[in-house]
């Protein structure tokens, strides 16, 4: 059981930052870093992408010495995200395109790793008070609210629907 579980895992999450990675070239350059309703379009992207990376992590601890994050200090600057405040800092689509790949990297190799145990026992994060396995699926749907929410944005500025991606998609 727990296989089948880590491959659909693994699955699900690659499909949902396949939909969050075809919202990155359709944006126009206009809209990338222009506040829209909620916050800029590169900051929602990298919002998300941060969460994915940080919950893929053991606990709140293990983020900022990830050896990404040292080799790309100005990518990550002061860690706004994690701050009480509302973030600002712009991100380029290169960047954002580098930590995607990061983030789908890591996915792979930390969800191989799991066994029934860690899957089984405690989050790692104070304010996630569930199970591993959980916050597997809180990730996914994390993953897949926000690329959804910028696929309408998306359309209403008069762009294609992102298409939907299913369980063992490839990006081609």
């Amino acid at each position: 059981m727990t296989d089948t579980f880590k491959q659909l895992v693994a699955n699900q999450l690659e499909a949902s930052l396949c939909a969050l990675n075809a919202c990155i070239d359709p944006c126009p350059d206009s809209a990338w870093t222009e506040r829209s309703k909620d916050d800029a379009f590169c900051r929602v992207i990298f919002h998300t992408l941060f969460y994915t990376d940080f919950y893929l992590g053991k606990d709140e601890e293990s983020l900022r010495g990830q050896p990404f994050h040292l080799d790309n200090p100005g990518f990550f600057r002061d860690y706004e995200e994690l701050e009480d405040r509302e973030a600002v800092l712009p991100y380029d689509k290169p960047g954002i395109r580098k930590y995607l790949r990061f983030c789908r990297d890591k996915a792979r190799s930390v969800i191989a790793s799991e066994t029934a145990g860690t899957l089984a026992g405690g989050s790692g994060f104070e304010r996630r008070t569930f199970t591993r396995a959980e916050l597997y699926v809180y990730n996914i749907r994390h993953v897949q609210h926000h690329a959804a929410q910028l696929s309408e944005r998306l359309q209403l500025e008069g762009g294609k629907p992102v298409p939907w991606i299913g369980s063992g998609w490839k990006e081609r």
